[in-house]
């Protein structure tokens, strides 16, 4: 082999290398898709307040909760929920539960975990508090419900039952079964 082929060898390799050098760093790099576990990307808030109202656009209720976070059902969970009525509701009660789901149509709210309901002018104008693990709430028409186990304190007097249904806004309470209370002269 003489130089002169040496040389053109060597010439055709380094424009070989050249060539493909310049070829690949020219194209686009590949795009790789990573799949990750795919979550509902429904809205979520932190600080989350719900005013309802009636056809006037009158206050009725108000609904606090630290988060809320909308399901793949379109329902809304909330955590550490507080419902307060308006003074011109003139219902005395204020709830609260540690969560609440709201329904797509925002007729009723299931609370659940600590459900406390506490009204300042309860039943015989005492201090009246309610507590239930699952609590069932329509805040338009003042109605909250149970099948679950309830707890009434009226004053120094204490009831204990299985189911319940409040009027709210009449401030009647009907107990469903198994009753029983302590009452203290």
């Amino acid at each position: 082999m003489t130089t002169r082929n040496i040389l053109t060898i060597c010439g055709l390799l380094l424009i070989a290398v050249g060539s493909w050098y310049l070829a690949s760093s020219s194209q686009e790099p590949e795009i790789t898709k990573t799949v990750a576990d795919t979550k509902f990307g429904g809205y979520y808030l932190r600080s989350a307040r719900i005013l309802g109202t009636d056809d006037s656009g009158k206050l009725l209720y108000e609904i606090v909760a630290e988060y809320a976070e909308q399901q793949a059902n379109n329902e809304i969970e909330l955590q550490n929920v507080r419902i307060n009525y308006s003074t011109g509701a003139d219902v005395p009660w204020a709830i609260s539960a540690d969560m609440a789901m709201i329904s797509d149509d925002l007729d009723v709210l299931r609370l659940s975990g600590h459900v406390v309901a506490v009204s300042g002018e309860g039943f015989s104008g005492q201090v009246t508090e309610i507590r239930t693990p699952l609590l069932d709430i329509d805040p338009i028409a003042y109605r909250a419900e149970t099948d679950s186990r309830v707890q009434i304190r009226i004053g120094s007097r204490s009831l204990t039952a299985t189911g319940m249904l409040a009027l709210l806004q009449e401030n009647r309470l009907q107990l469903k079964s198994n009753v029983s209370g302590k009452f203290v002269p």
